[in-house]
């Protein structure tokens, strides 16, 4: 159950080492173009997502596009997968104008891409998937000899071990980023863009995905990369290009850049990449949130702690190592097996999610997608909806009061968006978190889990959230935060606690709590001396 070979992770590129650097392209790939963009223009209605962008991308190179979340990184890369339609400009392949209408007429030009929001058959195998469309045939029926050998040799190549035969749906998120890439592989394609492809993935996983991505590009592939973490980006890129607000900012060669000299182009001004500070809080307080000898048979075993008013908790582990199985149990979405939960020394009975929120305990989940936005719904209705009653009378909506609601969170959290109205899917990554904040807080909860607090948002929207979460905890707020960047645990925590194989080995307080030892106590191994 507990996976113990993943591990925590450390400031993205940390551990990569400088062979991205090294292995340098050759000048005949470095002249040669394999997609341009001649002043390419994507409007939504009035909302205009990218301006006028020219930029070239060179054949056999990795060129990352960085920039804020709705900066038009994500759709010039949809743009050139064939996902969108540009609404003016010019798209050029090899030199000759190309118009894609789907991403199959892309993928016919030789172009891939890996999506953040992963797209596959979860009831079909590993091997079904990474040939889906482009299966091994003799006289029109299926060569499942020569498709397992296919496999093999992909697998073989990557090194990624996966179980040919197993249901993509049973692998975790990491195990079905490889199938992606497998896939884009398969289909022989000479541009692969990546979209994110590192977030589900930990610092070992990321670091043979680098590998696996300077050997396509060592034998021709171009790779346009799309991250959040710019030291990553720096380590793994040959070049780079900046955006802001749908504009074409600038492309250099990464050499040249800095992670500072990246955020200036990104917000354009210059921006601490610390944490804010944290006001200190009242050790000897009554604690709101008592958790004793939590246990869940296979996920986790005799779990105790306490959360203060206006502490905040961090919580780090191995992945696997339990912890959003304990938010998930202490809010009351999964079940427990023995242990009990204590608000202001009140046993609660009957946990469920509901009652936590009338409570005032809340969750902020790991995957706003899957568990904590209604993608389809507007970001008034997934503001307010797990307080409608706040918002009603006589069972009938106020809309007068949903809307003066919605309106103060959104000026709050700073939620950039055309209206209440607008769809959730149609904002950027960090403003959909930041809905998922304000669906949170509509009822003003004492005490608030959340896990990956900041995961697919810009350095920008970060430091907002972390702005917010130092905020609400100067205000009185409990918080236990779950996070796999170390680095961020670190920075907004007064206490740190330690998962290991589903137990709470270690209890740390801010300042004895550092990279090292934190690490120390996840691995179950001695501090050096």
């Amino acid at each position: 159950m507990f996976d113990s070979g993943s591990i925590l992770q450390l400031p993205r590129g940390a551990a990569v080492g400088e062979r991205g650097k090294d292995l340098a392209m050759s000048g005949d790939a470095a002249d040669r173009t394999h997609v341009e963009l001649r002043g390419v223009s994507k409007n939504y209605g009035g909302v205009q997502a990218v301006r006028d962008v020219s930029l070239s991308i060179a054949r056999g190179s990795v060129h990352a596009i960085v920039g804020e979340n709705g900066a038009g990184k994500s759709t010039v890369s949809k743009m050139i997968a064939g996902v969108i339609t540009p609404s003016a400009g010019e798209l050029l392949v090899n030199g000759e104008p190309v118009h894609f209408h789907s991403p199959r007429q892309a993928l016919a030009a030789g172009i891939a891409m890996i999506d953040q929001e992963l797209a596959m058959v979860p009831a079909r195998s590993v091997m079904d998937n990474v040939f889906l469309g482009v299966e091994s045939r003799r006289g029109g029926v299926l060569n499942l000899r020569a498709q397992r050998a296919r496999f093999k040799e992909l697998i073989d190549r990557t090194g990624f071990g996966l179980p040919r035969d197993v249901p993509v749906g049973a692998l975790r998120v990491a195990e079905q980023q490889k199938v992606e890439i497998l896939r884009a592989i398969a289909r022989d394609a000479d541009l692969i863009i990546m979209d994110e492809p590192t977030a589900p993935l930990t610092q070992v996983e990321a670091e043979q995905l680098y590998e696996i991505i300077w050997g396509l590009r060592d034998g021709g592939t171009t790779i346009l990369y799309i991250s959040h973490f710019l030291q990553e980006v720096l380590q793994v890129s040959d070049t780079v290009t900046v955006m802001r607000d749908g504009l074409h900012v600038s492309t250099k060669p990464s050499a040249q850049e800095t992670e500072a000299s990246l955020v200036r182009g990104m917000l354009g001004r210059s921006l601490e990449l610390n944490f804010p500070e944290r006001k200190l809080c009242d050790q000897s307080a009554e604690p709101v949130l008592e958790v004793r000898d939590l246990c869940a048979p296979g996920r986790f075993e005799d779990v105790s702690f306490t959360l203060r008013p206006g502490e905040i908790v961090g919580m780090a582990g191995l992945i696997g190592s339990g912890r959003s199985e304990v938010l998930r149990a202490v809010f009351g979405a999964d079940r427990v097996s023995s242990g009990e939960v204590l608000l202001d020394g009140k046993r609660v009975r009957s946990r469920s999610p509901r009652r936590s929120i009338a409570n005032g305990l809340v969750l902020l989940p790991e995957s706003r997608k899957d568990d904590g936005l209604v993608m389809v719904r507007s970001v008034a209705d997934n503001t307010v909806i797990s307080h409608l009653d706040d918002v009603s009378s006589g069972g009938l909506m106020r809309r007068d009061r949903e809307k003066a609601a919605v309106a103060k969170l959104m000026a709050d959290l700073d939620v950039r968006t055309s209206g209440a109205d607008a769809p959730i899917w149609s904002l950027s990554g960090g403003n959909q978190q930041k809905v998922l904040f304000a669906k949170c807080l509509m009822g003003n909860p004492r005490v608030m889990l959340i896990d990956e607090p900041t995961r697919g948002v810009d350095v920008g929207a970060k430091r907002a959230l972390y702005d917010l979460i130092v905020s609400l905890a100067a205000e009185g707020m409990a918080l236990l935060v779950v996070s796999s960047e170390l680095e961020e645990v670190l920075g907004l925590a007064h206490r740190v606690l330690v998962m290991r194989r589903g137990r709470l080995v270690a209890e740390l307080p801010h300042d004895e709590a550092d990279e090292e030892t934190v690490l120390a106590a996840a691995f179950g191994t001695e501090v050096a001396a």
